[in-house]
């Protein structure tokens, strides 16, 4: 059996920016363990796999390791591929994740717009467990429904931090997110998911359904410039609807190849 392929830097205006994330079209959903093995052999931070199903279509993400509830970046990377090779018409694509329920991605020239669920969060105690493992002290703590949020006080502590992955992995979530202001944009982030298989996360969409009421509840506005801070950055627009959020960024095509699979 033989299945195409693309591999797409999302959240990017140039390739080797922003965030890469596999997408594969199917006809008809793999095994479960196959998609992981997928996943895995490509090594990105995620591997999503497509289906159509009438008007919409329907999606699941995997990292190396695990399948995941949410994934930004990979449904942004997956628009892109079905509007650029999929044959849709129109400027709106309808997602819909069994574990996340309906997706929308809006295409306005080449910015994509992912409208997403907000996520619900609640302060928690800042304590050794989540300071632990980081080389600067956050201010505020947070619990979304599968990340922690931490706050600091500025971007240069955003920049500085080393956190020690195996104490980050050790926390029951499937990632940290650590915010403070921006000085060029109203907040900047990064990502870590050492316990979902991925270290660093380069742009992630979906932990931005947790900053994008944050910042919009703490700076009183609801049209905000973001920038997650990875070694390759990504810039990301952001609309807080209240129980919705809109994030938006470009996408570029890296590769198109083929997977060849044993047909038994």
């Amino acid at each position: 059996m033989t299945l195409t392929m693309y591999q797409v830097d999302a959240f990017a205006r140039q390739v080797f920016t922003g965030n890469p994330a596999a997408i594969c079209l199917l006809a008809n959903w793999l095994d479960d363990s196959l998609m992981q093995q997928i996943a895995m052999e490509n090594n990105l931070a995620e591997t999503a796999f497509v289906v159509a199903n009438g008007n919409r279509y329907d999606i699941r993400w995997f990292t190396p390791t695990v399948e995941v509830d949410l994934c930004g970046h990979a449904t942004l990377a997956a628009a892109y591929i079905l509007f650029r090779f999929g044959g849709v018409d129109g400027d709106r694509i309808d997602f819909h994740s069994h574990r996340s329920g309906p997706l929308g991605v809006a295409r306005a020239g080449e910015l994509l717009t992912l409208n997403f669920p907000t996520d619900e969060y609640h302060p928690v105690p800042l304590t050794p467990e989540l300071t632990g493992p980081f080389n600067r002290v956050p201010k505020e703590a947070y619990r979304g429904k599968t990340d922690y949020m931490l706050v600091f006080d500025s971007e240069d502590d955003i920049r500085a931090l080393e956190p020690r992955m195996r104490e980050v992995a050790a926390i029951q979530a499937r990632g940290i997110i650590a915010t403070a202001p921006g000085t060029e944009v109203d907040f900047v982030s990064r990502f870590f998911g050492p316990a979902s298989g991925i270290d660093e996360d380069p742009v992630t969409g979906s932990a931005h359904t947790t900053l994008i009421p944050y910042w919009a509840n703490r700076l009183g506005k609801t049209k905000l410039a973001a920038v997650q801070l990875s070694s390759r950055t990504g810039k990301v627009t952001c609309t807080y609807l209240e129980k919705r959020v809109e994030i938006g960024g470009n996408a570029r095509l890296f590769m198109k190849g083929e997977i060849y699979l044993p047909n038994d």
